[in-house]
């Protein structure tokens, strides 16, 4: 039976004081969840033989908790990768490209595009474009990403639902995948688009919930061992967890 992985004693609790950022490792992967029991944010550090590559940066204030983190691990930050641009997953992206000027910023083209002129996007699926984009965008992008690309062991795949740009990350060694907002597992597994009434927050920000479900299949085809989210705490052996997520997302969908 697939089950929920995590540890709470990673972090410390200080009476009277609640964390502001909780750690989690399942073998090289790091979840960085920022106001863990107010509103998750997750960002991720996955170990690829002698470099780091952060998955999105989560809120503003989660800057120096992400590089204390990096520092404690020890080895050097080479890649900085979007999974897409709004705010709770770009909040940090400046400061900590300024503090690792070396690491190289990736995003998918669609998504770069959005930010530039949303319009082809909300027509596309004849919906609006939701949630919290930036005007420009922060920093330069030294690469823009597309599907099949590899960065070290990780694959890109486009998963479009969300946003229209948004991709995951696959690590062919662990089979862990990590997809941003396409699912959420705070508040009840779901495709971003299917409303969980304790945490609606991903279904405000999503565009078009059609093809998150295409999407998710598309990440089913792959078998993942470890299902990694933007909003909520990651699952080991995910599959039967994405099989109820999606038949919900089509009954609510038709």
């Amino acid at each position: 039976m697939a089950k929920i992985w995590y540890d709470d004693a990673i972090y410390s609790k200080k009476k009277g004081r609640v964390p502001k950022m909780k750690s989690v490792t399942q073998n090289n992967l790091t979840q960085l969840t920022t106001l863990p029991f107010l509103f998750p944010v997750n960002c991720y550090l996955m170990k690829d033989e002698d470099f780091l590559t952060l998955i999105d940066t989560a809120l503003p204030m989660s800057a120096n908790k992400i590089l204390k983190q990096i520092a404690a691990i020890g080895l050097p930050l080479r890649y900085i990768v979007l999974t897409h641009a709004h705010g709770d997953h770009i909040g940090s992206l400046q400061t900590i490209a300024e503090a690792h000027p070396d690491a190289k910023i990736m995003i998918s083209d669609r998504e770069l595009q959005l930010i530039k002129n949303p319009v082809p996007y909300a027509f596309e699926a004849q919906k609006p474009i939701k949630g919290s984009y930036p005007k420009t965008f922060p920093v330069n992008v030294d690469k823009t990403i597309v599907e099949g690309d590899m960065i070290g062991s990780l694959s890109v795949i486009e998963t479009p639902g969300h946003t229209p740009g948004s991709v995951s990350f696959f690590d062919n060694r662990t089979k862990a995948v990590i997809v941003g907002d396409l699912l959420q597992t705070q508040g009840g597994i779901a495709v971003a688009g299917d409303t969980r009434p304790l945490f609606p927050f991903p279904t405000m920000g999503t565009w078009d919930l059609e093809a998150g479900i295409a999407s998710t299949e598309k990440i089913m085809l792959h078998n993942p061992r470890i299902l990694a989210v933007g909003h909520g705490k990651m699952i080991l052996d995910p599959m039967p967890f994405l099989e109820k997520a999606v038949t919900r997302a089509k009954k609510r969908l038709n």
